[in-house]
């Protein structure tokens, strides 16, 4: 005789039961909310937009990306003059060719769909170790704070080369960080340990968007932590990898761990969100949100004083099996000095980012970032495009 055992539909029902269904969280970018005016006001000229990064302080919460389109010795320098802080792509054009100008020149002069390919033909010959040194030496002599960055695969390589000829920052930035890394490699990068060779150089690292990865990350010593992926103008890793979180929701949840590790250690470790920043708006809310500081690409590589030739890139975009990145179109509307404090007619925000800063934060009543990161926000999917028909209207026909 056989016995058949059958799943009824109470049987169903329990097994449904014990399985956990996975649940989708809701995640907010720059668009979705707004910051909410405070009780009480004050003059623009009394805030401070100074932040502090491994010990020395800084004009400016903004920090250019370490994209090759962005920063050359000659940028780093004119940034740190007005005040911010400008990190340059060991891994880019600048450490592969003596004379990088003609290689920025072909991928500036390469039609659309044969960009990819030129740029990454561009970053086949092999990351020279004298011009690692040379290039942090011209960042100095320009007058800049030589702030570098690598992938983890190359620091244990070129920190020590960055620190000797005198950098005052080293950034280890790959898509996704997390303090552990699963790998075949015998003996992989250890951010504890680097920290510790590097000292007292300050080591930064990014990106995350976890709570916990970013506790993790601040456990190991680390000066400072990058927050995004694939927001970037540049960057198609939402596309191709599908993963990121909207930047709001990452900076709220990576500055609760900063917080959560400064109640732990009294040891304060600053957030800098980076990418998808594109006004003066998206730098108040992202500083708002919780960043000490944001990390700003595109609009730096629309200034006259960027390398990119009026184009941009991201730093995935030359990976030989998977680019994560294309080269967009930026133009060079306007200078250094206009994109940061004006003076500007452009009423979309796109210029004087330092001006709107210093602006909302003291619609906010906040003299400091510290303050302004209390301000009260709301989730507001309707800010951009509440009672604004007309300028709807005069877009859709232009």
């Amino acid at each position: 005789m056989t016995t058949e055992t059958r799943l009824g539909p109470a049987s169903a029902g329990d097994a449904a039961l014990e399985a956990p269904r996975k649940q989708l969280e809701q995640a907010w970018g720059f668009d979705d909310v707004a910051i909410v005016p405070g009780a009480v006001t004050t003059n623009p000229d009394l805030v401070s937009t100074a932040f502090t990064l491994g010990g020395q302080s800084f004009a400016l919460p903004i920090l250019a990306s370490a994209m090759d389109a962005v920063v050359d010795p000659s940028f780093a320098g004119a940034l740190t003059r007005a005040g911010g802080l400008a990190v340059l792509n060991l891994e880019g054009v600048q450490t592969r060719y003596d004379e990088p100008s003609r290689v920025l020149d072909e991928i500036a002069a390469a039609g659309p769909e044969q960009s990819t390919a030129v740029i990454q033909r561009s970053y086949e010959p092999p990351i020279r170790d004298e011009l690692v040194g040379r290039r942090i030496e011209e960042i100095r002599a320009a007058g800049g704070v030589a702030a570098v960055s690598a992938t983890p695969q190359n620091t244990k390589r070129l920190a020590p080369i960055a620190v000797e000829a005198g950098a005052g920052y080293f950034v280890v930035q790959s898509t996704v960080t997390t303090a552990r890394h699963v790998s075949s490699s015998l003996r992989g990068l250890r951010l504890d340990e680097l920290v510790r060779q590097l000292d007292p150089v300050p080591v930064l690292v990014g990106n995350t968007v976890d709570f916990g990865a970013t506790l993790e990350l601040m456990e190991m010593g680390v000066a400072g932590v990058l927050v995004g992926v694939g927001p970037g103008a540049a960057c198609t890793s939402r596309e191709v990898l599908g993963i990121g979180i909207p930047q709001v929701s990452a900076t709220l949840e990576t500055a609760h761990a900063r917080d959560v590790f400064f109640a732990r250690s009294g040891r304060y470790v600053p957030i800098i969100t980076d990418g998808g920043i594109r006004t003066g708006g998206d730098v108040a809310k992202a500083i708002c949100s919780g960043a000490d500081a944001v990390m700003i690409g595109s609009p730096f590589a629309s200034t006259a004083e960027a390398p990119g030739r009026g184009h941009h890139w991201g730093m995935a975009t030359p990976h030989a099996t998977l680019p994560r990145g294309v080269r967009v179109h930026v133009g060079q509307p306007h200078s250094l000095e206009t994109l940061l404090f004006g003076p500007t007619s452009r009423t979309d925000g796109t210029e004087n980012l330092v001006g709107a800063l210093r602006t909302s934060m003291a619609t906010c009543g906040a003299l400091g970032i510290g303050e302004f990161h209390d301000a009260r926000m709301v989730i507001a999917p309707a800010i951009k495009t509440e009672g604004k028909i007309y300028q709807m209207a005069q877009r859709r026909s232009t």
